[in-house]
């Protein structure tokens, strides 16, 4: 026969046992933070003096980066993940919000940047493009825009003109993009 006192929970209420995370999910956070002070020690230092961390973090990040041998590196690195561990989650959930954001801003960017290229590219080559940009956008000195056009495509054939081993110019080709850029296009 089976005996259950009062304190003891039936079947049904064993989860109500453990208050406290498994093992495994101890581990999975440990290893985690531990991968997040990886990609602390592999930020440019730039980046890295941007975070709001404390100072023995900083100052076991910057050791980590000096270390040049692999095992020691490799220690550095699980320290830094225990330390990292001290972290509120706030701060921590703080420093994994501006990683994603160098990380996918950066790519944002680089995408707005190759849409500026092409526009760029589109509009040497093709006059109605102007056409569709000065309807679309509102350009500030039209006439400015326009002989800036003219001065990247006048470029664009003396470069092709060069012969192997002269350098091209880019003055105008590169000016067109700023003033693009200058622009704000959504899109």
């Amino acid at each position: 026969m089976t005996h259950f006192s009062p304190d003891t929970p039936e079947d049904g209420d064993a989860a109500s046992l453990y208050d406290r995370p498994s093992k495994s999910q101890v581990k999975r956070d440990m290893l985690a933070l531990t991968e997040l002070g990886k990609q602390l020690v592999d930020l440019p230092a730039e980046r890295l003096r941007k975070l709001e961390l404390p100072q023995d973090l900083h100052e076991a990040i910057v050791l980590a980066q000096r270390t040049t041998s692999r095992e020691g590196r490799r220690r550095q690195i699980h320290y830094v993940g225990k330390l990292m561990r001290t972290l509120d989650a706030d701060t921590t959930a703080a420093v994994r919000k501006q990683l994603d954001t160098w990380e996918h801003g950066s790519r944002e960017e680089a995408r707005a940047q190759h849409r500026l290229e092409g526009l760029r590219d589109l509009l040497l080559r093709d006059d109605n493009a102007l056409t569709e940009l000065l309807q679309s956008s509102a350009v500030p000195d039209v006439q400015q825009f326009r002989a800036l056009i003219r001065a990247a495509r006048k470029e664009a054939q003396h470069n092709e003109s060069l012969l192997p081993g002269h350098d091209p110019q880019r003055k105008h080709y590169r000016a067109l993009f700023q003033a693009l850029k200058n622009l704000n296009l959504e899109s």
